[in-house]
């Protein structure tokens, strides 16, 4: 069932004057600006993609800055987004190759502060149309996941009682176990991928196929959006796919909490969150592309769920829908039980943070993993 709700607020005040989030609309101007007026602790999950300072024509936005006035800039625009995140709130930035060291040194500045902690850089690996022609194909972006400040004072097992939302079911994935070796001791729930997820097109494997994410590596593999792409509005220099912001989303929302995007943009972010049933919220400096998100996002339809999870697609799909290369003889042979000690090891060892809970550290299917 879908329902489409075409009831719109437009709110247009500047933002000294404005002392609540301007939920369901776009606050013109000055990201900086706008989010200073803006409460503290008032959003559940930011997502931003700034503009990379690498030359893009914006309509308004000069994106040829020097180094140091883009690095100072960045630094403010993130500590207001901090101070906006909900003590159990979650934090992605999308950021390119010429900045991301700036960006994560300011992280860890707001790390010893108390005010967020960091949880992945994940490697989004986009592709298509790149044709460099000395040298090799750019095909990546860095993307920071961070939680709120509740994670920073945490003294026991953050994977019993996790001080932020993180949707397992949501994203859970058929495990090497179940898709290769025919493992009995799989768990039925599917396993995380780690900090990598990895969405192989040309390895879809029917409806199934395209929630399909390899469990071990840090690169998350889903193509750019080109000018030829149905999904693409054409208004806009730099739209991302609604792929990538629904599995941000999804994991890192409940339904009914605040997302929040200070760099709408062509309003990808809030078009997802409203569709799975967030309240939405953003900062735009463009009034031309504030007005054009604002449509797109009016005319989403809203879901009265998040629909199924990869691992309900793949039970409804079957076991033929499931890969299966070969089956593993379990006790003896391939990994040998010195392999089993060292993973037992690492389970030990990263279980404190949460960076490995039984067989969400196993590895790969030749399939997705590769």
């Amino acid at each position: 069932m879908m329902r489409k709700d075409t009831t719109r607020t437009v709110e247009q005040t500047d933002a000294p004057a404005r002392t609540r989030l301007p939920i369901h609309d776009i606050a013109v101007g000055d990201c900086i600006e706008q989010m200073a007026a803006f409460p503290d602790q008032s959003v559940d999950l930011i997502f931003a993609d700034p503009p990379y300072n690498i030359g893009y024509d914006y309509d308004t936005y000069d994106d040829r800055r020097s180094d140091e006035e883009y690095v100072e800039w960045t630094r403010r625009w993130i500590s207001q987004c901090a101070r906006l995140l909900k003590p159990r709130g979650s934090f992605y930035i999308l950021i390119g190759d010429e900045y991301a060291a700036e960006a994560r040194l300011h992280l860890k500045t707001l790390e010893r502060q108390n005010k967020l902690a960091f949880r992945n850089w994940i490697i989004w690996h986009y592709t298509f149309g790149q044709n460099c022609k000395l040298k090799f194909n750019r095909s990546h972006a860095h993307l920071f996941y961070c939680v709120g400040s509740d994670a920073c004072r945490y003294t026991t097992e953050i994977t019993k009682d996790p001080p932020f939302t993180f949707n397992r079911e949501a994203i859970a994935i058929p495990s090497a176990r179940q898709t290769t070796y025919g493992d009995r001791r799989a768990n039925p729930t599917g396993k995380l991928p780690d900090d990598t997820w990895y969405l192989r097109p040309q390895a879809m494997v029917g409806e199934v196929g395209r929630y399909y994410l390899s469990p071990e590596m840090d690169t998350w593999y889903q193509s750019r959006l080109c000018g030829t792409f149905s999904e693409r509005v054409g208004w806009h220099p730099c739209q991302l796919p609604e792929a990538l912001l629904e599995r941000i989303i999804k994991v890192s929302s409940d339904r009914g909490q605040i997302v929040f995007d200070p760099f709408t943009g062509s309003g990808t972010t809030l078009v997802v969150a409203r569709r799975f049933g967030r309240k939405w919220t953003g900062c735009e400096l463009s009034n031309d592309y504030a007005a054009k998100a604002l449509e797109r996002i009016f005319n989403t339809e809203v879901l009265d769920d998040d629909g199924p999870s990869p691992m309900q697609l793949a039970l409804e799909a079957g076991e033929e829908a499931l890969p299966k290369r070969h089956k593993w003889s379990g006790e003896s042979g391939g990994e040998g039980a010195g392999a089993s000690r060292s993973r037992q090891a690492r389970t030990k060892e990263g279980k404190a943070n949460g960076d490995s809970e039984g067989e969400d550290a196993d590895e790969a299917s030749p399939l997705f993993g590769t």
